[in-house]
């Protein structure tokens, strides 16, 4: 029972560490726009944006992927046997992947914060994507375990990314016909 417990406040805590890694790249889109508008409207926005990023990122998302990392770590104490199964051995390398891509967003924000712009807001709906395949590839391993296979996986999660680049670049157009 104890087990459930666990799985749940995990679950609960990877969803709201999502919601943080999902909405801080557009934010920083939005902070990187607000960086190229005149006076007095950039120093307006940027505070204000800034200010919304930092709540976001140290009231939720950190807390969130600290948590998430402490549920999981439990859970693999309270079933030890996941450990050797070999799609857990895959969703583990994702996860590892997947905090290394939050600390690109610390970067990312220590950089902001400072006035320190390296990336186009392009660049950043693209990067904002990242946690969006990370969360299908884990979701699907998890759910399929060891009956998904390594090539449709691959070739699923090519799709998506392929669809979700279509689908930047024709928000990219569309919003310079506007």
């Amino acid at each position: 029972m104890t087990s459930l417990y666990l799985k749940a406040v995990h679950i609960i805590f990877i969803v709201t560490w999502f919601a943080g890694l999902f909405y801080m790249p557009r934010l920083f889109v939005y902070i990187i726009e607000a960086n190229g508008k005149d006076e007095p409207e950039k120093s307006i926005l940027v505070r204000q944006l800034n200010m919304m990023a930092s709540r976001l990122w140290y009231g939720i998302t950190w807390p969130s992927a600290i948590i998430t990392a402490g549920m999981g770590t439990s859970l693999l104490i309270d079933q030890p046997q996941w450990l050797t199964m070999g799609f857990m051995h895959i969703k583990l390398t994702l996860v590892f992947f997947l905090y290394i891509y939050h600390v690109s967003l610390q970067i990312l924000l220590n950089q902001l914060t400072k006035g320190i712009v390296k990336y186009t807001s392009q660049q950043m709906r693209v990067w904002n994507e990242v946690s969006t395949l990370f969360l299908i590839s884990i979701v699907f391993l998890i759910v399929l375990k060891d009956a998904l296979s390594m090539l449709w996986g691959i070739a699923g999660l090519l799709a998506v990314t392929i669809l979700i680049m279509v689908g930047i670049k024709v928000y990219k157009k569309t919003r310079k016909d506007e």
